[in-house]
């Protein structure tokens, strides 16, 4: 209790020190969705703005507390105080109340905050530029102001729940019905996703599932599901890498496979496999693959004659020079 009072008292002076100054508004406004995956107990938010770097200002979540959103005429430290509050102890409805007791500028926010336990709490102040609203569904909330339509919200969710696959695709599905609407009257700039896991392991700073901005673009929807899509290519690499080093060699080329499935033009995953498959004895199979990369860009080849040092292949001058002879054919 003493922890949680302590927190409102910080927010309360920070409020009353930005009063005290000409307190000036940052105008994010924007759409934005917060969820919790009832199966896997993931965590996420998901915003597109017209401004720039939304996702710094907007999207804040940590593995086994919550996520939150907080935009319009934005007072970011709902974030962090937002999360601090839910892993205090606080449901999302509590947190969020406590934050707007002491916000002199309630009126103008839009907040939205998901707990561990799927707990959604939602506001949308009288003061934000119209059109503003909110949907909260099952576990979900998805907001937004300054849009064109007021439709837009009710889209996002639609979206939400009828879309397939991981609460990455759902989160994303979400954006993209929200702009299908109308979105942003004033257009659309930045783009930002955070999803962390249901349950922590004592470790935040590695505890992300995916954290991707798009700072500035002028297709930022279209340009973050393309680094979503080299990100699963990259998570399958480094999946093939643990099974790599497990010596499970058979799942290690499975998940580079998949990886390329993901990022086809991708020098590093192709080259990383056929490291993998020279460094088990398939080296025939692994010539086409260094080939394929030697062909595009000659650095590679220098790389790979400083491998054996590094304990990447074997010291086996003949198997080196075999590989550095497939840039020749």
């Amino acid at each position: 209790m003493k922890k949680i009072t302590m927190i409102l008292l910080i927010v309360l002076c920070s409020f009353v020190t930005l009063s005290a100054q000409e307190f000036s508004l940052r105008p994010v406004h924007t759409y934005s969705i917060v969820a919790r995956d009832s199966v896997t107990g993931d965590l996420g938010v998901a915003v597109q703005s017209h401004w720039f770097s939304v996702g710094s200002v907007v999207t804040w979540a940590e593995a086994g507390v919550g996520a939150v959103a907080t935009q319009s005429f934005v007072e970011v430290s709902y974030g962090p105080l937002g999360l601090e509050l839910m892993r205090a102890g606080k449901t999302a409805q509590q947190a969020l109340q406590a934050l707007l007791a002491v916000d002199p500028q309630a009126n103008v926010r839009q907040v939205a905050m998901v707990d561990i336990h799927g707990n959604v709490a939602t506001y949308t102040g009288d003061k934000c530029i119209q059109a503003a609203g909110h949907h909260v569904g099952k576990q979900y909330s998805a907001q937004a102001n300054l849009m064109l339509k007021n439709t837009v919200w009710d889209a996002m969710a639609k979206a939400y729940e009828t879309a397939a696959g991981d609460l990455i695709n759902r989160l994303l599905a979400a954006l993209q019905a929200a702009q299908q609407e109308g979105g942003d009257i004033r257009g659309k700039q930045s783009a930002a996703i955070l999803v962390v896991p249901g349950r922590s392991q004592g470790a935040p700073w590695r505890e992300k599932i995916i954290d991707l901005r798009v700072e500035d673009h002028p297709e930022p929807l279209a340009e973050l599901k393309r680094l979503i899509r080299v990100q699963r290519a990259y998570d399958h690499m480094n999946k093939g890498d643990e099974f790599f080093a497990k010596g499970d060699i058979k799942s290690a080329l499975a998940e580079y496979s998949t990886a390329r499935t993901f990022y086809p033009d991708n020098l590093e995953i192709i080259f990383w496999q056929a490291v993998t498959m020279a460094n088990t004895g398939s080296v025939e199979a692994a010539l086409p693959l260094f080939r394929e990369v030697f062909a595009q860009d000659k650095n590679w080849l220098e790389l790979t004659s400083r491998l054996p040092q590094a304990g990447q292949l074997p010291s086996d001058p003949d198997l080196l020079q075999r590989i550095l002879q497939a840039a020749k054919k």
